[in-house]
């Protein structure tokens, strides 16, 4: 019996494998445009709170897909058994991601239904499903990502991964820190005379994205590098 008769009846033409690829750099282009576009609005502390919290998550967002799209590119240009999974956890954040910006747009009565973003959003959803569906588990995605990269993984990986950790943490720490500020500033009922209570969250948010940074960049080069090399036979 050859090769070919033992494979699952029903597998798709290993090409389609490739289509989640197009659609992630097409999604990072999106984001980078938004970025691109959204990047004069930045410091615009005359916005009502609703559009503003839209634009600066929006951003966050953006810089999220588009750096979590580079270690995913990565995965794939080296053909790694890891890329349909983790791709899979990056496609299922990017519609959570859709449903819940579509549903503040729809909910917040600053912002005007619009039938075209929406369909837009429908259809951003329906083809990233769609590149769930083609590398779900048998439908032929291991044959072409077949690199079990029991090895360490390229510098080029670390480096990216070092990257990414250290802006995502710093994100994420900046945050946590100005909120911790803010709250800070609240409970000891500090003055704003002259913006000073906003003055003190961002201190406190600046060395939340310091020790962020910090732990980010450390926690992702550990955790690319912790595979060990497979023994030798």
């Amino acid at each position: 019996m050859t090769s070919i008769d033992q494979q699952p009846a029903g597998r798709p033409d290993s090409g389609l494998s490739f289509i989640p690829v197009a659609w992630l750099v097409i999604v990072m282009g999106l984001s980078a445009y938004g970025l691109i576009s959204s990047w004069r609005l930045i410091g615009d502390f005359s916005l009502p709170d609703n559009v503003f919290f839209l634009i600066y998550g929006g951003l966050t967002g953006g810089v999220i897909t588009i750096l979590w799209g580079l270690y995913l590119l990565g995965l794939a240009f080296n053909r790694s058994a890891r890329f349909p999974r983790h791709y899979t956890i990056w496609q299922i954040a990017i519609i959570i991601w859709l449903v819940v910006r579509e549903a503040y747009v729809l909910l917040v009565p600053d912002f005007v239904f619009s039938v075209e973003a929406l369909g837009f959003t429908v259809a951003e959803i329906a083809i990233g499903l769609l590149c769930i569906y083609l590398l779900r588990r048998g439908a032929g995605a291991e044959t072409v990502y077949a690199n079990p990269e029991t090895g360490r993984p390229p510098v080029f990986v670390s480096i990216l991964a070092a990257l990414l950790g250290i802006i995502l943490g710093g994100v994420i720490g900046a945050g946590l820190g100005f909120f911790a500020g803010s709250l800070i500033a609240d409970a000891t009922h500090m003055s704003c005379f002259e913006g000073a209570c906003g003055f003190f969250a961002a201190f406190v948010g600046l060395g939340g994205l310091v020790a962020g940074a910090i732990a980010g960049g450390i926690f992702a080069i550990w955790r690319v590098n912790r595979r060990r090399p497979a023994p030798a036979r």
